[in-house]
């Protein structure tokens, strides 16, 4: 990277962004590699970085930022300890910050695994060691302290040790509690040298046998240390000394352990570094509202592109173009229009992106990877080197055609300024063409006129200026592609108060040819008002158009919406009522095919197969006038159920009357002679039935009255019935079992006292349709029971 581009970076303020993207990084390594970010030149590291850039953004999106707080450089404490020095505890402890930074990030970086990202594999490479991370934390608590958990032994000296200062406490508590606190200064216990002692007056220092440690500034003051805890103390100093070793021996056993994994940690340590860059380029992006531009070989388009220094609130958004379908952009206007700021703006997002930033454009904008963007912006005057402002621009525009070649883009300001109007714009008009001769990108601002028809005559040069409104004598910032600009200077004269006689003299001096060329360009601008007002009534006219069309098919929707529901719930009501039916029918059939295996006459077994197979036909053919059976979701509920309504129960698919509903909404159903009770939102109010319903209604209550025909039960209990009870319901059901074709029955009349037996018995001799009758046997219920044979 050469001086010019580097000081081009400085001139399109590069470092100014670069201090923002360090705002957000973490770390202070971090910040310093955001700061010495350069931009790449190759196209495929561009693209990495970028790519980077938003799988991080996306990560955010999702989970928030990984923690990188408390990270701090460690290589050279890792390598202090691999020569066999001892860390402090505070060197130990940025090392188990360090693994507790890798632990989480690897965690935050797992958490989507199913999505694939560009920085997944930094995450992966991550080697975090939660033993060692736990064992400095453990041992090293408060600022420097190491835990009385740190080892057994440094637990069992601080134990001793506490104990021994309580006692020496004890000791000089009974001093200051007892007679000869008259002999003391104050009634305290303090140190001295690390030892326990009491200030003593010097006048009573006899009276108090001890050793003197200290003296007051007023010497009025003795510090004693009485003869009474001087044992005490020395075992104090000596567990001091023990306790002093331990910590020694085992911040030396850490430092060795944490060396042993120095490669390790240097590497969650650098890791950890180049994601926090990565995820500063995210917060950033964020911050700014900007997007990941496309990379293209043939020239830069942004979109809505925003100087990213300015406001976002404020900066007026433009559409950027160069080396597509022109390679030189030549822009004019009045002085504070912008010209300057959307040089700035191409060359700076042009940076932005290959440091791997995201760029404040919209969606589909592309840059094109330059090796060079080499700008010459600013005035640049040198009393010191007696140079001129023309001199100043002339010699850096020497230095930068003499680096440019295919690869370079370049940015000149007031291209040709600071000399003769007609010699600077004919050098301008000759600087330019020899750049675009090298295959390089131009851009620059001029005040000409000869330049703005150079570019209206130039193939793949473009006129452009930055739009100016006369009636506010302020500039719109607005950046107009392929419309040269007007210098307006009459018109902000007249607007600042110039009388119009002047106006009029200094018209009048101004060649024909100008004042024509100024005229065509003031009808050029008009039309583009009227062009741009058309165009906005236009889109207003289509956005409400586009907004009625939405709403009309919203209703549409809805409205085959409502009607699919009306069609599902009827159908839903018919199909619980097939259900109910079929399950009937099925029961009733297990109940034939259990009477099948007794049977002996073969034409009666063939009538009930026969019915049988016409009712499973009727059923079928009722079922497929509904269509197929789906599997519908339960039907909406329309409102609760009130007395006196019909309702289906939605686990069986029956239907009930409601009888009466409870205080807490439960309900009393009637179902057939059974009543149950349902909660509401079990039950789903029948409103109406169609004509398809009533019949099928209909033919399942003929269905129910033949099967209840055909379901005769094969015994019957009569215990507990008086004599003539017993006789009737035995009638009875012996009229059922011969219509039904059973060939045998139970009739349980219990022991008792026997007289329903003979009733029973007494009654089977009369009966014609009974061929023999037999008490029952071992395991048929013996004397309880009576086994009858049907002819």
């Amino acid at each position: 990277m050469t001086d010019r581009f580097e000081k081009s970076m400085q001139t399109l303020e590069l470092p100014r962004v670069l201090d923002m993207l360090a705002d957000q990084a973490v770390t202070e390594e971090g910040k310093d590699k955001a700061r010495r970010l350069r931009p790449e030149t190759d196209p495929v590291e561009v693209t990495a970085l970028l790519a980077e850039t938003t799988a991080a953004v996306e990560k955010m999106v999702l989970g928030g930022s990984p923690a990188f707080a408390g990270v701090r450089p460690v290589a050279g404490s890792l390598q202090r300890a691999n020569m066999g020095g001892s860390l402090n505890t505070r060197e130990l402890l940025d090392i188990a910050k360090v693994l507790a930074a890798a632990r989480s990030a690897k965690e935050y970086g797992e958490g989507d695994a199913e999505k694939k990202t560009p920085i997944d594999v930094l995450f992966h490479s991550l080697r975090p060691n939660r033993f060692l991370e736990d064992k400095i934390t453990g041992s090293i608590v408060g600022d420097g302290e190491l835990a009385d958990s740190a080892s057994p032994e440094l637990a069992s000296i601080r134990r001793h040790m506490r104990a021994t200062e309580s006692k020496v406490r004890d000791i000089l508590q009974r001093i200051i509690s007892s007679s000869q606190a008259k002999y003391l200064q104050e009634s305290i216990i303090t140190q001295r040298s690390g030892r326990y002692v009491v200030p003593v007056k010097s006048e009573f220092k006899n009276e108090i046998p001890g050793l003197v440690h200290d003296l007051s500034g007023s010497g009025s003051t003795f510090f004693i240390e009485p003869m009474g805890v001087v044992k005490a103390n020395n075992e104090l100093r000596e567990l001091q000394a023990k306790e002093e070793k331990e910590i020694d021996r085992i911040l030396a056993e850490l430092s060795a352990e944490a060396a042993s994994f120095r490669e390790d940690i240097n590497l969650d340590y650098e890791l950890l570094i180049r994601l926090d860059v990565i995820f500063a380029r995210a917060k950033l992006s964020n911050k700014m509202h900007a997007m990941a531009p496309g990379l293209s070989t043939k020239g830069l388009n942004l979109r809505r592109a925003r100087h990213p220094l300015l406001p976002p609130k404020t900066a007026v958004a433009n559409d950027l173009s160069l080396g597509e379908t022109f390679d030189t952009l030549v822009i004019t206007g009045p002085n504070t229009g912008g010209k300057t700021v959307t040089l700035k703006t191409i060359g700076l997002l042009t940076l932005m992106a290959q440091c791997g930033l995201h760029i404040p454009a919209g969606d589909g904008s592309v840059i094109k990877v330059c090796k060079r963007v080499l700008a010459d912006i600013g005035d640049e005057q040198s009393i010191a080197q007696s140079l001129s402002t023309f001199s100043s621009h002339m010699s850096n525009i020497v230095g930068i055609l003499e680096e440019t070649d295919d690869e370079t883009l370049i940015l000149l300001d007031e291209l040709g300024g600071g000399t003769d109007p007609v010699e600077g714009a004919a050098l301008a008009s000759a600087i330019i063409d020899h750049a675009r001769s090298l295959g390089a990108m131009v851009a620059a601002t001029t005040h000409y006129a000869e330049l703005k028809v150079y570019a209206m005559t130039t193939p793949g040069v473009e006129n452009a200026s930055c739009e100016f409104d006369v009636e506010t004598l302020a500039p719109t910032y607005r950046l107009l592609v392929g419309i040269p600009g007007k210098s307006n200077a009459f018109a902000i004269a007249r607007r600042l108060g110039i009388s119009e006689e002047i106006i009029q003299d200094a018209a009048a001096r101004v060649d024909a040819e100008n004042v024509r060329f100024e005229d065509v360009l003031t009808k050029l601008d008009q039309q583009r008002q009227e062009m741009e007002k058309e165009q906005r009534q236009a889109a207003q006219l289509r956005r409400e158009m586009e907004e009625a069309s939405a709403k009309a098919q919203a209703y549409r929707d809805q409205l085959q919406k409502e009607k699919e529901k009306a069609e599902a719930s009827a159908k839903a009501q018919a199909r619980a009522i097939l259900d109910d039916a079929r399950r009937t029918a099925d029961q009733v059939f297990q109940e034939l095919g259990d009477m099948r295996k007794k049977a002996q006459k073969e034409q009666n077994w063939q009538k009930v197969n026969d019915q049988r197979a016409g009712l499973r036909h009727k059923l079928n053919e009722a079922e497929d006038k509904l269509g197929a059976r789906p599997q519908a979701a339960v039907p909406p509920m329309l409102r609760p159920a009130k007395k006196g309504d019909t309702v289906t129960i939605l686990k069986t698919g029956t239907q009930a009357s409601v009888l009466s509903v409870n205080k807490d909404g439960v309900l009393q159903l009637q179902a057939g002679i059974l009543r149950i009770t349902a909660k509401q939102d079990e039950v789903r109010v029948v409103e109406g039935e169609t004509q398809s319903q009533k019949a099928a209604k209909q033919y399942i209550r003929r269905t129910e009255h033949k099967l209840r025909s055909l379901g005769a039960k094969a015994e019957v209990d009569l215990r507990g019935m008086t004599t003539d009870e017993a006789e009737l319901t035995l009638a009875q059901f012996l009229d059922r079992a011969m219509v039904s074709n059973l060939t045998q029955v139970t009739v349980i009349h219990g022991k008792g006292t026997g007289a329903v037996r003979k009733a029973v018995h007494a009654y089977l001799k009369r009966c014609k349709g009974v061929a023999s009758f037999r008490l029952g046997r071992y395991g048929e219920g013996e004397d309880g029971v009576t086994i009858v044979e049907l002819s």
